[in-house]
């Protein structure tokens, strides 16, 4: 389900879009307008007779006109879901009938009008589906216009048309070469050509006067009448036929429908069985395709708010944060001097926790460590062991997981201070110092490490440094300043154990105990903070199938947390305060907005293909300027070199899509009740100790585990 459903959206998504996209003249739509041409081979019986055209009889077309004192009211390039109802409404005042010439395309997005028509006794014809002129048209393509149109009109009213009007046509001596052989062809498919004998061209909207005076005919003959119900405001052609109608009724002309007019058995013919089927199935599917669509582009907006309403607030919150804790003489209390207790909680670390352990010994703060094997099988405790390094334990426990082995951790620990890493992290010298001295406030409860990519030289590598680097660190410095601070990272975090037991220490309920244990500590009141200089460099995964399995569950375990913690937001007091400030901001930027942001890229690869090409990819850009401001504040913050920057318009384009996959597989697994286990990653011990001579870590030989121990069970669930 996890895999097949995913596939199955994007499927889905792909034909909507389609589907608007075609229905919408964006797919397949051709603009061009052909200019005169010659008339010499247009026989002279058709330029000099009426409007009908009737070429159903091969070698024999013949023309038609209206009898004297009759007009045929037509309407083109409906139905409009503004203006035809007032065109309708119009005509019903007077009891008058018409023919409305509709596209395809709006009559597939908007069925009730045919169908109002046809009730109210009006005639119905193809203009084709897309509106393109047919003299550059092939034969199939003739067809394919008029077949989807007859699709459409069945959907919507269950009858077929055999009444034709070509798109861009005048009257019948403004035939010439070019549209002659299209009146033909579609002649020899059973259609009468429907052309006109007055232009009221109230397309051009002149005002009702004029309109009134081009649609009225001379010395009482019958005539055929251009109007527009759709195309653009046509708030004059509803005014004038108020008034047009009722005074040429007046004058003694009859209103009358085509085949009323010329005394010819109905144009429209039921349909029934699998083609009315077939056509209310294809106006069904538009009407889904453009409700989805139409709620992905108010999820767009939604997405757009939401990104730029993010980066606003990391701007503007991060440089407030950092003013606050730069400024001369910023102290958090006391300085903090009093021993600490360094958690390493460790499960099949041998190729990196000889690095962790001998980065926490080079502290300038005083420090025991405790290395918490979780039943490791590669040896890693007996690896720290063989160190033989002072106050540094090794406490050994059957594989129970993580927030198993870090309150095995607390459990042992001497002192009041806790600091919490992972066994493929390192930390500078100074690190431990930086991030116990918030706790110098008696009000604050944990404390946020700046976590860092140490293997950032590959190109998977970069993309993640960004990623730290941007969205982590800027969005702590901002949940700092809004004292919601979500999660402490795994991979250097600082608590007081007195607030640690206040909440029944790390808990098993979700993958994500670092997000889980910071919201119980702030529902429970304490203070969260970020502390800037306390730098952790730790090794991310280096494949796409390890980034895929960490962010897999560090996205759904975020979702289990919320739901976990979602009372606070109707309780009071610092429990309540978070549950209406910080649970909101966390769903909305670390959930809602990730899981609708390829909406971005969708409708960027759409706006590419289908246009408007320029200004898609001008928006596009837009965005990436935003982005790589932001991106470069953060580096500047964090004095990083700007070089790596250089592949953030890649990682938008292909990380980014990894992300979307990635959450949108732990919202399937939330919502269809799966369970996911925890997953160990590989690590190759890339990551050294600050200042540590490359190649310098080993192994002790002495302790060295068979190659098919070393890789026995490596990948093996921790819980």
């Amino acid at each position: 389900m996890r895999y097949l459903l995913p596939l199955f959206l994007l499927v889905a998504l792909f034909g909507m879009l389609m589907v608007r996209g075609y229905v919408h003249s964006e797919i397949l739509a051709d603009h061009r307008i052909r200019p005169p041409a010659a008339t010499d081979q247009v026989p002279e019986a058709i330029l000099d007779g009426g409007p009908v055209i009737d070429a159903r009889a091969k070698g024999k077309p013949s023309s038609l006109r209206i009898p004297d004192h009759t007009i045929v009211l037509t309407f083109d390039d409906g139905p409009d879901p503004e203006w035809t109802p007032k065109v309708l409404d119009q005509l019903k005042k007077y009891h008058v009938h018409a023919v409305f010439f509709v596209t395809g395309t709006m009559t597939s997005r908007y069925p009730a009008l045919v169908k109002r028509m046809v009730d109210e006794g009006h005639e119905v014809g193809v203009h084709t589906f897309n509106h393109p002129d047919l003299s550059y048209q092939s034969k199939n393509r003739i067809d394919w216009e008029i077949s989807q149109t007859q699709l459409a009109i069945a959907g919507a009213a269950g009858i077929r048309s055999s009444l034709f009007r070509p798109p861009y046509s005048s009257f019948a001596d403004a035939l010439d070469n070019t549209n002659w052989p299209v009146v033909k062809y579609v002649g020899s498919r059973g259609y009468i050509t429907v052309l006109d004998s007055i232009d009221s061209e109230d397309w051009e909207r002149p005002g009702v006067p004029t309109i009134l005076r081009n649609a009225t005919p001379k010395a009482g003959k019958g005539a055929i009448v251009l109007m527009h119900d759709s195309g653009g405001d046509r708030s004059q052609t509803v005014a004038a036929l108020d008034r047009y109608l009722p005074e040429l009724q007046h004058k003694g002309y009859r209103f009358a429908s085509l085949t009323d007019a010329l005394g010819a058995p109905s144009a429209q013919t039921p349909v029934s069985g699998p083609a009315l089927w077939k056509g209310r199935a294809f106006v069904f599917a538009v009407g889904v395709s453009d409700d989805v669509t139409d709620a992905l582009i108010v999820g767009l907006a939604v997405v757009g708010v939401l990104v730029f309403t993010r980066f606003g607030l990391m701007l503007v919150l991060s440089s407030v944060h950092a003013r606050k804790i730069r400024r001369p003489g910023f102290r958090w209390g006391p300085p903090v001097t009093e021993p600490v207790s360094v958690l390493v909680p460790a499960y099949n670390e041998r190729e990196c926790i000889a690095n962790t352990v001998r980065s926490l010994r080079r502290s300038d703060h005083p420090v025991e460590v405790i290395v918490i094997d979780d039943g490791s099988s590669d040896g890693t405790a007996d690896i720290v062991e063989a160190m033989r390094l002072p106050n540094v334990r090794v406490v050994r426990q059957r594989n129970s997981g993580k927030p198993a082995a870090l309150n095995n951790g607390i459990a042992h620990a001497r002192h009041d201070l806790v600091v919490m890493m992972d066994g493929d992290t390192v930390f500078e010298p100074c690190t431990v110092r930086e991030l116990v001295q918030p706790f110098g406030d008696e009000r604050v409860g944990a404390v946020a490490g700046n976590a860092k990519v140490g293997n950032k030289d590959s190109l998977i590598g970069a993309w993640q440094h960004i990623e730290y680097v941007m969205g982590f660190n800027l969005d702590r410095r901002m949940y700092d300043v809004l004292r919601c601070m979500p999660t402490i990272p795994g991979a250097v975090g600082a608590f007081r154990r007195s607030a640690l037991d206040r909440v029944g220490g790390m808990s098993e309920d979700t993958l994500a105990e670092d997000t889980d244990i910071t919201m119980a500590l702030l529902r429970d009141g304490w203070q969260v903070v970020y502390a800037e200089n306390a730098r952790a460099w730790t090794e991310a995964p280096e494949s796409v199938q390890q980034l895929w399995s960490q962010r897999y569950r560090w996205s759904y375990g975020t979702m289990q947390a919320i739901w976990k913690h979602r009372r606070a937001v109707v309780e009071r007091g610092p429990s309540g305060r978070f549950g209406r400030v910080g649970l909101p901001f966390v769903s909305l930027f670390m959930v809602v907005a990730p899981l609708l942001a390829p909406l971005i890229d969708i409708f960027l690869l759409y706006g590419v293909v289908f246009g408007p090409t320029g200004k898609t990819i001008g928006a596009w850009f837009g965005v990436l300027a935003v982005q790589a401001v932001c991106a470069g504040y953060a580096f500047r913050l964090d004095r990083e070199p700007m070089r790596y920057l250089i592949s953030l318009p890649l990682q938008q384009v292909l990380y980014r899509q990894l992300m979307y996959v990635v959450l949108l597989q732990s919202w399937i697994t939330a919502l269809t009740g799966g369970r996911l286990r925890w997953q160990k990653l590989r690590r190759t011990g890339a990551v050294e100790e600050p200042g540590a001579v490359p190649g310098s870590r080993r192994t002790p030989d002495n302790h060295r585990t068979p190659d098919n121990h070393r890789t026995h069970d490596d990948r093996r669930p921790v819980a």
